[in-house]
């Protein structure tokens, strides 16, 4: 892969241009427009493509060849997209990065369907890994897979919940989103030659600085930037998820709080006085600035376990802006 090796950013940028010639170049089948259109849709609508080049970074961050972690890096975002595809439906979200979702641009069922096919070609692409690797990648993969399932289970099973607790919810993103980051790392990894103790320290690495990344999602969705952030600011708040900002709000929550923080759930009229007005609890209960405190935490543990990696210099420098670009993202 001839990528210029000047700046970490340089650098990600040649991984993603790499990964999106061959991504945008495999969906095309003019018999099956249907199915493959959607497909071709969500992937090209944008996106940082952080996981794939997590994948890529993580093998030449050891000293590997960053070529031969192509198709895992392929496999990992298209199976991403696939989850994307198939969460917007369970959520009916009208937005994803900054444009109509599947769904609602074509209808429920060519979203499933087309989400299904995205799935097999993930691994499609997965099995023309290297078969020295393959096995260790396969097993990953599974089990990877297996658990954004759970974490998207509870995260539906919380919705009817009124008991669910903030480590619940910190499981529930463990699985959901931070498994797959670390994931992307530990493949990438794996297939550069790394160690066995290097490659879980590297799955550690993500997996911390993932937790970090989702926590600064919740924070986003309802004091980032619409213009910036790609999707409905607000959207948890108006659909009442129990988020980490939601439970440390009602754990902190004065009788009076409570009350006006309960006077909105299941409403629907009115959309920006309850965001407006949720927002204000969220700051005045404290809970904004905890959730700040706890991002900083996980962050922390991420650069603890890059500490302990034994990566390349230019490895060292690509992995601490990976967490600087997961800890201090706005979008």
């Amino acid at each position: 892969m001839e990528v210029v090796k000047t700046t970490p950013e340089e650098l990600l940028k040649g991984y993603k241009e790499r990964i999106e010639s061959l991504l945008f170049n495999g969906n095309s089948n003019d018999k099956v427009k249907g199915l493959y259109e959607p497909i071709e849709y969500l992937l090209q609508i944008g996106g940082k493509r952080l996981r794939p080049c997590m994948v890529l970074a993580g093998c030449e961050g050891i000293g590997g060849n960053p070529e031969d972690a192509l198709h895992a890096a392929l496999a990992i975002e298209v199976f991403h997209n696939f989850s994307l595809m198939h969460d917007d439906i369970m959520d009916d979200a009208p937005l994803r990065r900054g444009e109509v979702t599947v769904h609602e641009k074509w209808n429920a069922n060519a979203a499933i369907l087309s989400g299904d096919a995205m799935l097999v070609q993930a691994y499609q692409y997965l099995a023309k890994s290297s078969p020295q690797h393959l096995p260790k990648l396969l097993t990953l993969f599974n089990t990877t897979a297996i658990e954004v399932c759970e974490g998207q289970q509870l995260d539906m099973e919380f919705e009817t919940r009124t008991d669910v607790e903030i480590e619940e919810y910190m499981e529930m993103i463990r699985l959901k989103t931070s498994v797959l980051l670390a994931a992307s790392i530990q493949m990438g990894m794996i297939i550069g030659g790394a160690s066995e103790e290097q490659h879980l320290l590297g799955y550690e690495f993500g997996l911390e600085a993932g937790l970090a990344f989702q926590l600064q999602d919740d924070y986003l969705d309802a004091f980032g930037d619409p213009t910036k952030f790609g999707k409905q600011i607000g959207g948890d708040i108006l659909s009442d998820k129990k988020t980490h900002l939601y439970l440390t709000c009602r754990a902190n929550a004065s009788s009076s709080q409570l009350a006006q923080l309960d006077k909105w759930v299941g409403k629907t009229a009115s959309p920006q006085e309850k965001i407006e007005e949720v927002k204000a609890l969220f700051v005045e209960t404290g809970a904004a600035n905890v959730l700040q405190e706890q991002m900083r935490f996980h962050y922390d543990k991420a650069l603890s376990a890059l500490s302990k990696l034994k990566l390349t210099d230019e490895g060292k420098q690509l992995f601490n802006f990976l967490a600087e670009l997961v800890h201090i993202r706005n979008v």
